[in-house]
């Protein structure tokens, strides 16, 4: 059972003020710049930014869009913010079930603050840090290109019990998806029998359509922010070319043109952008094409991806880092699985698959990079993916992992994992950690000395990266995948936000004499 531990955060300093509006704080960020001199001499040089943080108080009324909001990931998402809304209990052969929310970060992990003055550590919900959404009261839509209603979607995708599918089915029945963007050149034929709910035309006018949808859904539920997430089939890379997707003005003239190389997720994309909407990517293919970053930037509207951020991969970054870390070279890495939803079956098609291995094989790039120790130029862990469509295991994906390492003297390590997971009800949380904090993002601005006035974060909005395998960043920003840092990340910034310095971990007030 989840509780309802909830806290009350006030912050004494003379760096912060609370407003009826704002939370506004003084912080200097403390960071090292390096210098690479002659010869093998690196010259550090600590360097302070004073920012100054305004956060908007006021939690605004939010709507969710999903692309793909039909299928099992979508479907499994709606389900769980109802029942937990309407506290729905039900029955398995293994006792009660209560709704709850585990496996989302916002809702179910927790920080530490500080320390009291006996050094008794203090641990508070993340989302106590700042004042954040309710998940159960965001407003749930979108598009699909299979026009099932929401609860034969649920009982379609098969993963939540029977007994939760029918408290569910008379909440869901009413819920049908919009009509989709649909190009069966993006993904696997064996798609193409869901098919039955598209928006007609060419891409101009699935543009317009999508962008009116936007509105419609903002003003006949009264919504203050609307946030779109993609979660439908991963597509094939999308082959960038010159005069197509290099420059704003190219992709909204190519969209025009009806040219065949635009995807329907960056039409999606396209269409938040000019509508002011964030836009989520939650599938590995290249969606944010340079045309469509630079359209975020000139919109100031956020855009960030790609790919959930679930099980196997979680699991590939902390260990890649925990093994190289230990200074153990990391010679291998075979990932194999293999899952019976629609996401399987679709990544059955080599096209869409390669976005998939792309997105799952640059996870651990960062870590291998770091350590010149080990790896000379150009080195790196020989590193293979393997994903197979097996319809009997539906959503209950099966992940095995071989890690093996060189060790002292000639020797060598392996870890094998075997890991069971439901994928969707990983997925789900994630995706609303997503929108959560995309929308906190959407109320936080800062200014330094050199600037007028407030701005918002980086159009590409990189606090996402723990949840995401492929997070991408602002242009000369390096990726980061190692999950504790982009963990600390989000915890550190928020923390900025109330004018608390970040987490060292030093405890220095318990090595020394000083206590």
């Amino acid at each position: 059972m989840m509780h309802d531990y909830h806290v009350t955060i006030e912050v004494d300093s003379p760096n912060v003020k609370y407003t009826d509006d704002a939370i506004e704080s003084t912080y200097t960020y403390r960071r090292t710049v390096c210098k690479k001199l002659d010869g093998d001499k690196i010259k550090a040089t600590p360097v302070e930014t004073v920012y100054n943080f305004k956060t908007d108080r006021k939690v605004p009324k939010v709507g969710l869009m999903l692309v793909g909001w039909g299928g099992n990931n979508g479907s499994t998402l709606t389900a769980g913010v109802l029942a937990n809304k309407h506290n729905i209990t039900w029955m398995t052969k293994t006792g009660e079930m209560h709704s709850n929310f585990f496996g989302s970060l916002t809702q179910c992990s927790v920080t530490r603050l500080g320390n009291t003055d006996d050094f008794q550590e203090v641990f508070v919900p993340l989302k106590n840090l700042l004042p954040m959404v309710d998940p159960r009261d965001i407003v749930i839509g979108g598009w699909d290109i299979s026009s099932v209603n929401m609860a034969d979607a649920l009982k379609r995708a098969q993963v939540m019990d029977y007994e939760l599918q029918k408290q569910l089915y008379p909440l869901m029945k009413d819920m049908k998806p919009l009509p989709a963007v649909f190009n069966n050149d993006f993904i696997a034929a064996n798609q193409s029998d869901r098919a039955d709910n598209v928006i007609p035309g060419d891409k101009q006018h699935q543009l317009d359509t999508v962008r009116q949808n936007l509105r419609d859904f903002k003003k006949n539920n009264n919504l203050d922010t609307v946030i779109v997430l993609w979660t439908a089939n991963t597509e094939r890379y999308t082959n960038l070319k010159e005069g197509v997707h290099d420059t704003a003005e190219n992709l909204l003239k190519a969209i025009k043109n009806n040219e065949p190389e635009i995807a329907p997720s960056t039409i999606y994309g396209t269409a938040c952008v000019l509508e002011g909407v964030p836009f989520i990517n939650g599938s590995p293919q290249n969606t944010l094409v340079p045309g469509l970053i630079k359209l975020s930037e000139e919109k100031k509207t956020f855009v960030c991806g790609d790919d959930f951020k679930t099980g196997q991969t979680k699991i590939k970054s902390v260990l890649a880092d925990f093994l190289i870390s230990a200074g153990l070279k990391l010679s291998s890495i075979v990932s194999y699985n293999h899952l019976g939803n629609n996401d399987g079956k679709n990544l059955s098609a080599p096209s869409c698959f390669r976005s998939k291995e792309i997105s799952k094989t640059n996870v651990v790039s960062d870590v291998v990079e770091s350590n010149k120790i080990l790896y000379g130029e150009g080195e790196h862990p020989d590193h293979c993916i393997v994903i197979k469509y097996i319809p009997n295991v539906g959503d209950s994906k099966r992940a095995m992992d071989e890690y093996t390492s060189e060790i002292f003297m000639g020797g060598r390590n392996t870890i094998a994992l075997h890991n069971t997971c439901e994928d969707s009800l990983l997925a789900a949380p994630i995706m609303l950690d997503l929108v959560i904090v995309t929308e906190m993002c959407t109320r936080i601005h800062y200014k330094t000395a050199d600037m007028k006035e407030y701005s918002h974060f980086d159009s590409v909005l990189s606090i996402l990266s723990y949840l995401l395998k492929a997070p991408r960043v602002p242009t000369g920003t390096p990726v980061i995948n190692v999950l504790s840092r982009q963990r600390e990340c989000v915890e550190n910034i928020f923390r900025a936000c109330i004018g608390l310095p970040p987490q060292t971990n030093m405890l220095l007030e318990c090595k020394t004499h000083q206590h």
